[in-house]
């Protein structure tokens, strides 16, 4: 058991999971940071199929030597994909192991340097001790932690900074987006290893000071061949919510052993983007060549029985295949894709809430069930 482990374990006992304290005050998650075999194809990638608009870009013309990288933005939803230039880069490193994936879950707050003192002095693994970028747009201040694999947080501050995004890159001006009406990040969803979420749930409480949310066992997430476990972990506002995933035991090989098989390490699963408009949001993204799982038609012959009256029309939510969920608070619609790479790790959710602020509870053996088939597919169940 490594030197944190052994602190959050122990902190399990020593602090009640109720017991938390926003000391971070993370104002919204500031982007989602991907390293990719190609920048260039992946921005194109969310340009063209996902209507994220590319707004700026750093690489060889802009001083940087080590990586192209750009930066799409959908709403308030911010992605950055980035690939090394030589095959020495840690980038390049990165990708060998895990594919393209997600290395970076970057976090806004008033102060990077207090942010990393805090979770620090409570356990957290230093990447990066505050520094500062400086360029003629001002002062950009960032440090980093580790969380599950080799996953980081990045804290955050442009209180200084008024260029485009960081120090290297300049704007992009000539790529205009068709909007799929994508408007934030909803929640980010992280896979572990078996036995290792309530390590990681007492690292979101004791090193970040997040509060458990919900938790699913596999009587709620499971099938008559696989399973899994999840805790919900939100900060203190709501804002950010990162689920953590782990496997359970099952007669077959379940959608996360099949991830970390792929990804060979604990990682971002998913990201969940909110939409105003799921109906007009998803047709556009099938027209854009998006491919969503699809569950069987007998889901939606019980359907309204189940939900009750929701605003949308009931066949247009079977013609594009959306799932739909009601709790004691209202309402929530979504749909999943595929996996977004060749290899079957991550993938991304749409969703449209209507008050509720579950995670589609109801719809849970329906999709596994339709994740195995792909899995069946695969050869990997």
């Amino acid at each position: 058991m490594t030197k944190l482990e052994s602190k959050t374990a122990a902190a399990d006992t020593a602090r009640p999971i109720t017991e938390e304290a926003d000391f971070l005050q993370i104002k919204a998650i500031d982007h989602v940071h991907f390293y990719v075999g190609n920048a260039r194809h992946a921005m194109h990638y969310w340009w063209k199929a996902f209507g994220f608009k590319p707004t700026a870009y750093s690489g060889l013309e802009t001083g940087n030597r080590e990586f192209a990288s750009y930066v799409l933005e959908s709403g308030q939803a911010r992605f950055v994909v980035s690939a090394a230039y030589t095959p020495s880069s840690e980038l390049a490193a990165h990708h060998l192991v895990h594919g393209d994936g997600v290395k970076a879950i970057a976090l806004e707050v008033e102060d990077v340097e207090q942010a990393w003192k805090e979770t620090t002095s409570r356990g957290g693994k230093t990447a990066w001790a505050p520094r500062e970028q400086r360029d003629d747009f001002g002062i950009f201040r960032t440090s980093a932690i580790f969380t599950y694999g080799e996953t980081l947080h990045v804290f955050v501050d442009r209180g200084d900074y008024k260029g485009v995004f960081a120090p290297t890159y300049r704007p992009i001006k000539d790529k205009e987006a068709v909007s799929s009406g994508l408007a934030a990040i909803d929640h980010v969803v992280g896979n572990v290893a078996l036995g290792k979420m309530n390590e990681w749930v007492q690292f979101y409480h004791q090193v970040m000071g997040f509060r458990q949310l919900l938790h699913f066992d596999d009587k709620d997430i499971s099938t008559e061949y696989s399973a899994l476990m999840s805790k919900v972990m939100a900060n203190g506002n709501g804002r950010v919510k990162f689920p953590i995933n782990e496997p359970a035991e099952g007669k077959k090989k379940s959608q996360i052993e099949e991830y970390l098989d792929y990804y060979l390490t604990p990682g971002a699963q998913h990201i969940a983007l909110i939409t105003g408009d799921i109906l007009k949001t998803v047709d556009q993204l099938r027209s854009n060549g998006v491919e969503f799982l699809r569950v069987p038609d007998a889901y939606y012959e019980v359907l309204p029985d189940r939900v009750g009256k929701i605003n949308e029309d009931l066949k247009a939510v079977h013609d594009l295949g959306i799932l739909v969920d009601r709790d004691d608070e209202g309402y929530l619609l979504q749909i999943f894709t595929k996996p977004i790479q060749d290899r079957p790790t991550m993938f991304i959710e749409v969703i449209q809430r209507h008050g509720s602020q579950s995670f589609g509870k109801g719809n849970f053996k329906a999709l596994f069930e339709a994740i195995e088939l792909e899995q069946q597919e695969r050869g990997n169940l």
